[in-house]
């Protein structure tokens, strides 16, 4: 398939597996990305994985603003196919009508089921025992093109969004391999999505990261997975905030939401249903620590903030 012209669109490090794919197996003529971010105290400007694996690889990059005002670039290219990955903008119709063979997305969930954003962070928020990616056609909406394939991917207990992340991200690549082939022999399935099953996700926001004792058990946990390594969810003691990294749960119905108690080496938290027993965490402006080095340095009497 080296005669195969192929754009590429992706951000994340989720998609950079997905481009190094298609620079061994097609020609990708350009890769499209979100533009450079300033990052950290001193602003540094970042490029995103995709950027930096393309020129790594002398592939020329396009940074639009919005890619609905800036795309006669790839009609200029005139690509066989355009794939996307986690690029983070809605192609414009115009643009899905200019390669011959159509523009495909690799999605993170089991179409029509979590649409959007954050599949990945939603299916762990929601305490899936599985998940897996799409492979589709682009249309002008969200994550609604017909289906080509998709393959399925277990949620174990001890997954979060980190581990999971690599595990879809290899799966993608894996399921493009198959599935490539058949679009490139024009012999794919194309099956409708059902709209009456789909679910959406939304973006994560900073308010999202804070943690609240105040449900059940289970959602407290499926919450701090969803959230670890990346972006971390937190809560506030009097003396400052604290990062969970990992708990686990202990059913109590006479647990009291919002209290920590103190047992031997260990710090727990009611909840609704009983108590969060702290693992491992990161005290603000502290390294990651398991809760005995916390206990040793800390003050036992310190007080819940909500």
């Amino acid at each position: 398939m080296k005669d195969l012209k192929v754009i590429f669109m992706g951000t994340p490090d989720f998609s950079v597996p997905v481009l190094e794919y298609l620079i061994e197996n097609t020609n990708v003529v350009l890769a499209v990305t979100q533009a450079d971010k300033q990052t950290g105290r001193d602003k540094k400007m970042m490029f995103s994985p995709v950027k930096e694996v393309a020129l790594k690889n002398n592939i020329d990059v396009f940074q639009p603003i919005k890619i609905r005002n800036e795309y006669e670039i790839i009609s200029e290219l005139n690509p066989d196919l355009i794939v996307t990955c986690a690029y983070g903008q809605i192609i414009p119709k115009e643009m899905l009508e200019i390669p011959k063979l159509g523009c495909i997305n690799i999605h993170a969930s089991l179409l029509p089921k979590y649409r959007g954003a954050s599949p990945i962070q939603t299916a762990l928020l929601n305490g899936d025992e599985k998940t897996g990616v799409t492979i589709m056609y682009m249309d002008e909406n969200m994550d609604t093109g017909d289906i080509i394939s998709f393959e399925e991917c277990a949620i174990l207990p001890e997954d979060n969004v980190g581990t999971l992340h690599d595990k879809l991200s290899k799966l993608g690549v894996e399921l493009l391999d198959q599935t490539l082939p058949l679009i490139y022999q024009g012999t794919n399935e194309r099956i409708k999505q059902n709209n009456e099953e789909a679910t959406y996700t939304k973006i994560i926001k900073r308010e999202d990261e804070h943690l609240l004792f105040n449900d059940k058990g289970a959602n407290i946990i499926n919450k701090i997975r969803a959230f670890n390594p990346w972006p971390g969810v937190y809560f506030n003691l009097k003396n400052g905030a604290i990062k969970v990294i990992k708990a686990s749960f202990i059913a109590d119905k006479n647990a009291e939401i919002n209290k920590i108690r103190y047992l031997k080496k260990q710090m727990q938290i009611g909840c609704l249903d009983g108590w969060i027993n702290l693992e491992i965490v990161k005290p603000e402006g502290k390294k990651q620590m398991d809760i005995i080095s916390y206990l040793n340095g800390s003050k036992k009497d310190d007080e819940y903030v909500n």
